[in-house]
């Protein structure tokens, strides 16, 4: 379990290009059979953390942005944070949905939001995705069905799904900030 936290934390540092921390959760529950409650709880946990640190990271690398550029995404953080629906929005967005979630992070440290919502959000929102996909790995492990999607996952498709990632942050922050 050592192991399984550690990989998932480093995963979660990388800005870009790690494969996601629920086909991880699924390795090791394959190839280690573990408990699969105690890989989503210490895989969110290890996320959470790893993605926090991925944000304080680039908070601290954003002295090397123009001054124009940093007052900018400051005051885009603070207009995020000050309207409650677009909280809520977060909290969706990381509760529901696979995006990428390193960008976000790499967003949100460069706009100075709040990280202990953010991660709050976050925690919760892994708990109940990597519960799906633990499950469903599961019961997809031995079926045709299975083998497809393990294909899929490893075709440049999701080396490409990643760049989009960071593109559309891109033009997240650069619409905030303009």
């Amino acid at each position: 379990m050592i192991l399984f936290f550690a990989t998932v934390l480093g995963l979660n540092v990388l800005p870009a290009f790690a494969p996601p921390t629920w086909s991880v959760i699924v390795l090791f529950k394959f190839h280690y059979n573990l408990n699969t409650a105690l890989l989503v709880f210490f895989g969110a946990i290890a996320a959470t953390i790893g993605r926090t640190l991925l944000a304080i990271s680039t908070r601290k690398l954003s002295r090397f942005i123009p001054i124009d550029t940093r007052e900018n995404l400051t005051m885009g953080g603070a207009y995020l944070e000050s309207k409650l629906g677009l909280k809520w929005l977060w909290f969706l967005l990381f509760a529901i949905s696979p995006l990428p979630s390193a960008q976000l992070f790499e967003a949100a440290g460069l706009m100075k939001l709040n990280l202990t919502k953010l991660t709050l959000a976050f925690f919760t929102g892994r708990i109940i995705t990597y519960s799906i996909y633990a499950t469903g790995a599961s019961t997809l492990k031995d079926t045709n069905l299975g083998l497809i999607f393990r294909n899929i996952l490893s075709s440049p498709f999701a080396w490409l799904f990643q760049i989009f990632g960071i593109v559309l942050i891109i033009i997240i922050v650069i619409v905030i900030v303009i």
